[in-house]
């Protein structure tokens, strides 16, 4: 199936999935699921960071284990909620001060999650084993995804 297809069958269930449910740790792990479920292999860790004062903590993730906490402005998580935007990562080796949770992963993508006054929340984080693994539809579907949730949970 091509790419924006996939990401259309996927909007159509996660619209359907958060209709009605606002807790954010429930919202957030059955994206999760689904996420990696449609996306399979492609998606090697997908899972969310919620914003607890100055730190990113880590939220509901499909994948192996991965890192507690990300300060402000660490590593690609940490830049893309300072920067206040989504942040591909074509790999993760060439990224100033990338936390490597996973030496497994290659490439990233996080999407910050907004409440209703533009202000971040969490950010949803995949990594990829592959190089490359991200362009500019990922980026666009995903910040849809991302939208999606946080108008569910803020």
């Amino acid at each position: 199936m091509e790419k924006k297809q996939l990401y259309e069958d996927l909007l159509m269930q996660l619209r359907g999935l958060v209709d009605g449910e606002h807790h954010p740790v429930s919202v957030m792990a059955n994206a999760a699921a689904l996420l990696r479920e449609m996306m399979g292999e492609r998606f090697f860790w997908t899972g969310f960071y919620m914003v607890d004062a100055e730190q990113l903590v880590l939220g509901p993730f499909q994948g192996s284990t991965a890192c507690y906490r990300i300060g402000r402005g660490r590593g690609v998580c940490g830049t893309a909620w300072q920067q206040n935007q989504t942040l591909v990562v074509p790999d993760v080796e060439s990224f100033p001060g990338h936390i490597a949770c996973s030496s497994l992963s290659r490439s990233e993508i996080v999407v910050p999650l907004h409440d209703a006054l533009g202000t971040v929340r969490a950010v949803l984080d995949i990594d990829s084993r592959e190089l490359n693994a991200f362009d500019a539809v990922d980026a666009r579907y995903l910040e849809q995804v991302a939208r999606v949730i946080g108008a569910a949970i803020y």
